[in-house]
Order: structure tokens, then C-alpha cells, then sequence
């Protein structure tokens, strides 16, 4: 994600929390942990979610499946609302870049 050399990836690790936190600290990604459909489909159109994350042992290997599967044909929202979404995370992510910690301190 990262060098840019894919638009989606996914993240697995035993409950998807440590997936989910590790791969929010790298610029422009968008990681979630999702356990449904609605998530799967709502976080790619709604807040360009670029990265989904699951629990292996939490979520069985053929919910699993489904769930990439809706993650992928999700598309990307283009409606102004979420574009002034993203433009706010991007700012935050900025902020984080500057801040010599690490960390931003603007809020949604």
C-alpha cells in the first residue's frame, strides 16, 4: 500500500485489533476491522476504506471469504460528504507527518 504498488489489501491477525491498529500508522491507509457485510461495503464507499481488517479467530474462514469478496466489489463514493470526510482524515494525517511525536492532535 504504501509504494503505491496496490489500491487494497487485507490484514489478519488472531481478533484483527493489532491488524487494524499497525496498519493505520502507515500514510494512506485506511484500515478497519469488520465482522459484516454492511461494514465490508459501507467502509470502501462511504470512507474509502483501502485495507480490511478480520480476527482468525474470530471469523470463520468462508464469513471470511464473503467478506473480502464484498470488500473488493465495493467502489469508492464520490459524493461530496465523503469526500470532505477523506480531505479531513488526509489533513490529520498531515498533521501526524509534521508533529516530531508522531501523532496529530486535530480532531474530526
Amino acid at each position: 500500500m504504501a509504494e503505491g504498488k496496490v489500491e487494497r489489501g487485507v490484514a489478519i491477525c488472531g481478533s484483527g485489533v493489532g491488524a487494524s491498529v499497525c496498519a493505520n500508522k502507515v500514510p494512506g491507509v485506511r484500515a478497519a476491522l469488520v465482522h459484516d457485510h454492511f461494514s465490508a461495503r459501507q467502509g470502501v464507499e462511504d470512507d474509502h476504506m483501502n485495507i480490511i481488517c478480520m480476527g482468525g479467530r474470530t471469523v470463520g474462514p468462508c464469513v471470511a471469504w464473503d467478506l473480502v469478496e464484498t470488500f473488493l466489489e465495493a467502489g469508492l463514493s464520490q459524493a461530496e460528504r465523503h469526500l470532505r470526510r477523506i480531505g479531513k482524515v488526509a489533513s490529520l494525517e498531515a498533521q501526524g507527518m509534521s508533529d516530531k511525536r508522531g501523532a496529530g492532535t486535530a480532531s474530526l
